[in-house]
């Protein structure tokens, strides 16, 4: 079982047909940004919606529910998806709700459409324990199909993880799937506790070439170490874009942002945005760059940088393809986040369902052997591309 190999889910994102270029001045606008982005035609929100959404539709049309609940009925359907959108979704809006004994059901409904549940226990060494639940459904047909899996693990290391996996698609042919994971463990190099969170989802239009893909990650240690993270992907018919953010703290006031987001065109244009910032102390450094090539190979870009000296002093410089160049010294307050607005309290105050994880119990004189426990997955690729200063 998936689920429970030793060892991530929001609500989708629509698509939304931002990509535009103006070139005047060398102005060059970007397809995607971190904020929501929300369906519109000629993808629609029915093509592209979230299984959360569907099953719930689904459940009404076709008798296909969702929810563990009594053995004496079918799942029902989840609640709709949560309003607040971060990219990971937190325990609360997920709603995990595992059973204390093994089920094995399914069912006929009087439409001709199936469901199915069932959950169960695995153990392994180093007192390892998963729990899970699997449940789904689909019409009479098997147009229409749903599947939903919950998890949680724990071992003796104090390793614990809740999890949820969901897929889905519907007679038009439109597919998604999603999974979203959140773990505990102790970092063998620092001894400090961690929680990590993550969550992956995908989207296909069975009547376009339209579909998306998102990852997301957090990272969190008790002494204010965090890193964010997210890789997106986007396709609608001849347009095509990317975005990848990452930011890092350390717990000490050390901070880095990068961003980097570009787009094409089956025509050959291609455009493009991406900058990076460090500070320490009010000392720091941004950097730039904005470009556009034309589907002919001819390319224009702006590079521009800031170094803050931490007096009020800012140096700041730049240049383009087109001959235009800056390099001047001004007086400006250097302004930067050196904490997380979202950090350890606040996840951990989040993740209560996670921390109540009952491991197996050990036996008395019977150690846990830390080495023995899968560490977790890198996501974080490292920061974006970096643009040098001007030539001196």
């Amino acid at each position: 079982m998936a689920a429970c190999t030793r060892g991530l889910v929001a609500r989708p994102f629509g698509i939304k047909n931002r990509l535009k270029v103006s070139c005047n001045h060398g102005d060059v606008r970007m397809p995607v940004s971190r904020e929501r982005l929300v369906p519109c035609k000629p993808v629609s929100a029915k093509s592209m919606v979230p299984l959360s959404f569907s099953s719930q539709r689904l459940s009404k049309k076709h008798g296909l529910h969702l929810r563990c609940s009594s053995k004496s009925s079918a799942p029902q359907s989840r609640d709709t998806p949560p309003k607040r959108d971060t990219g990971i979704a937190s325990e609360k809006e997920w709603g995990i709700n595992l059973l204390d004994e093994e089920v094995k059901e399914f069912g006929t409904n009087e439409d001709g459409s199936t469901w199915y549940r069932e959950s169960g226990e695995d153990l392994g060494e180093n007192g390892y324990r998963c729990r899970w639940a699997h449940m789904g459904g689909q019409n009479h047909d098997g147009s229409v199909e749903w599947k939903e899996t919950w998890w949680e693990k724990s071992d003796w290391t104090g390793y614990k993880e809740l999890g949820a996996e969901k897929s889905g698609k519907n007679a038009e042919g439109d597919s998604w799937w999603e999974t979203w994971k959140e773990i505990l463990y102790q970092d063998e190099w620092s001894n400090l506790a961690r929680i990590e969170r993550g969550a992956e989802k995908q989207a296909k239009s069975g009547t376009e070439d339209a579909g998306w893909y998102e990852k997301w990650w957090e990272k969190y240690d008790a002494k204010g170490w965090t890193e964010k993270g997210a890789h997106k992907y986007g396709r609608l018919n001849e347009q095509s874009w990317w975005e990848k953010w990452g930011e890092h703290y350390d717990g000490r006031g050390f901070v880095l942002k990068w961003t980097d987001k570009w787009a094409e065109t089956k025509l050959g244009t291609r455009w493009g945005d991406k900058w990076e910032e460090k500070f320490f102390a009010g000392i720091g450094s941004r950097q730039g760059e904005t470009w556009h090539v034309s589907p002919a190979g001819e390319r224009w870009s702006r590079t521009w940088g800031e170094e803050h000296f931490g007096d009020g002093k800012v140096h700041k410089y730049g240049k383009s393809t087109t001959g235009e160049s800056w390099d001047i010294v001004v007086d400006e307050e250097t302004f930067y986040e050196s904490e997380p607005h979202y950090g350890w309290a606040d996840v951990v105050g989040d993740s209560t369902q996670l921390l109540s994880i009952k491991p197996v119990e050990r036996p008395p004189g019977v150690f846990p052997d830390f080495g023995s426990s899968t560490p977790p997955e890198t996501d974080d690729p490292g920061p974006g591309p970096t643009v040098p200063p001007p030539d001196q």
